[in-house]
């Protein structure tokens, strides 16, 4: 039977399992494959070794740890995703502890040139309705891109972890468009008094951590007249 804690909700890791993939990480296997035998592992979760054992494979079909069974063990080393997990922990952990009473966030980045999927998805209408019903303002289509420096990448990832405004997946031509976020955000430049604008966040498993989406009802690259490589703060709204 496979194993669930009590307390585990839908959707959600049991507490067992995030302890013992946080135990792997100590362990060594964050960066690479580790050799590690069920008894070892037993002791590093204080548990028995068929404890361990049941352990290590729910973590692989979960699809958290990659696992090579040798004779006189495995080597095991965490996933993308499993990385990815532990994260996510991370960052619940720093806005319980270390969050202060702000009601926003900074952001900083270099302007760059997208691949054009912002022009294409902000003019979809199933976009497009609720940005208009939800920001109260119609995109202009496209979105402002901006590098992220490491500081401003941990800034961004305050996000991940509020709910903002929820934007909804659609179907739409026999194609499923899927979800995401919005956050209010002021862009710090004297020519953008005014200007409403939102972070954009794609509900996608490999959404890059250092770019940041930004919609607008106007052109912000003509509006504040930018060019590739200048600096763009924003507050954003948490």
């Amino acid at each position: 039977m496979r194993y669930i804690s009590k307390l585990m909700l839908p959707g959600t890791m049991s507490g067992d399992i995030i302890f013992s993939l946080r135990k792997l990480a100590l362990l060594g296997a964050l960066t690479q494959p580790i050799k590690l035998s069920s008894g070892h592992f037993a002791a590093a979760i204080k548990s028995s070794v068929q404890t361990a054992a049941r352990r290590l494979q729910e973590l692989e079909r979960e699809g958290l740890v990659d696992r090579r069974i040798i004779a006189d063990g495995q080597w095991v080393m965490l996933t993308r995703k499993g990385i990815e997990q532990l994260k996510k922990e991370c960052y619940e952990y720093q806005e319980l502890f270390f969050v202060t009473a702000k009601s926003e966030v900074e952001i900083a980045g270099r302007l760059i040139t997208g691949l054009g999927e912002g022009t294409y998805y902000t003019t979809l209408e199933g976009y497009r309705k609720q940005f208009e019903a939800k920001l109260r303002f119609i995109p202009f289509p496209g979105t402002l891109n901006l590098s992220l420096d490491s500081q401003s990448v941990a800034a961004r990832k305050k996000l991940d972890v509020r709910k903002g405004i929820k934007i909804e997946g659609f179907e739409s031509d026999k194609r499923t468009f899927g979800g995401g976020k919005c956050f209010f955000c002021t862009i710090v430049h004297s020519a953008a008094e005014g200007i409403k604008s939102a972070v954009v966040i794609p509900d996608r498993t490999h959404y890059p951590d250092d770019v940041l989406e930004i919609i607008s009802p106007v052109h912000l690259r003509g509006e504040l007249r930018l060019k590739d490589g200048d600096e763009v703060r924003t507050r954003v709204m948490l």
